[in-house]
């Protein structure tokens, strides 16, 4: 039977990132020092070749897909972007170490939110209803291997939403410029929404020549 292959990757890291700080709608710039950790992974590793790119519509996923796929045009879906910290965007945990709405919010209830953010419920909502659209555009027009670069917290809702292993969040964390191999066989997608998370990736390109 046709499978589809979907490869996700975490994007470069910016200031923010290095700060530690809660990063969602702020449309930080990649750090100089993250470009060229990307294109050094490219230089040493595989990325496949795919028939499209998604990316969140900021910057920081946009510029890390144009380093990984040059060849590529790079569709942004908008539902993909970082989670809505409201107040707490641009804070760190130390900061917020003594605000109660932190404190209840830490707990992960599927309906608590950063105040004037969104909750856990609603951005799970948006970003699984976004990556099914893009499993549904797959198998309606054959499109057989696509990429999606996103952020973390995104990416990490994903595979833990559909991925096979079935595994908590944690268990899906990536570092920046690296993620996973999924593999959609259309019989298990239609009959349970789930997918095969098959290998990690890019796969280096010494590891390329030993398979050869």
């Amino acid at each position: 039977m046709k499978t589809y292959t979907i490869y996700m990757f975490r994007h470069g890291l910016t200031k923010g990132n290095l700060n530690a700080q809660y990063i969602g709608h702020t449309d930080l710039p990649l750090t100089t020092d993250s470009i060229s950790a990307l294109r050094s992974i490219k230089a040493h590793h595989h990325y496949p070749r795919v028939d499209a790119v998604f990316s969140s519509p900021l910057k920081r996923c946009k510029d890390s897909a144009s380093i990984m796929f040059p060849d590529n045009n790079i569709l942004v879906i908008d539902d993909f972007i970082e989670y809505n910290f409201g107040e707490f965007e641009g804070l760190t945990a130390e900061d917020l170490k003594d605000n109660e709405d932190f404190k209840v919010w830490l707990r992960g209830d599927f309906n608590t939110a950063a105040p004037f953010g969104e909750s856990n419920g609603q951005f799970a909502h948006r970003v699984c209803a976004a990556f099914e659209k893009v499993v549904e555009g797959c198998l309606k027009t054959g499109t057989e291997t696509v990429a999606i670069v996103g952020h973390a917290g995104v990416l990490m809702t994903i595979l833990a939403c559909y991925g096979v292993p079935e595994a908590p969040m944690a268990h899906w964390q990536m570092d920046a410029g690296y993620g996973f191999k999924l593999r959609v066989t259309p019989s298990l997608w239609m009959q349970t929404n789930k997918l095969e998370v098959v290998d990690t990736a890019p796969v280096s390109l010494e590891e390329l020549k030993q398979e050869d």
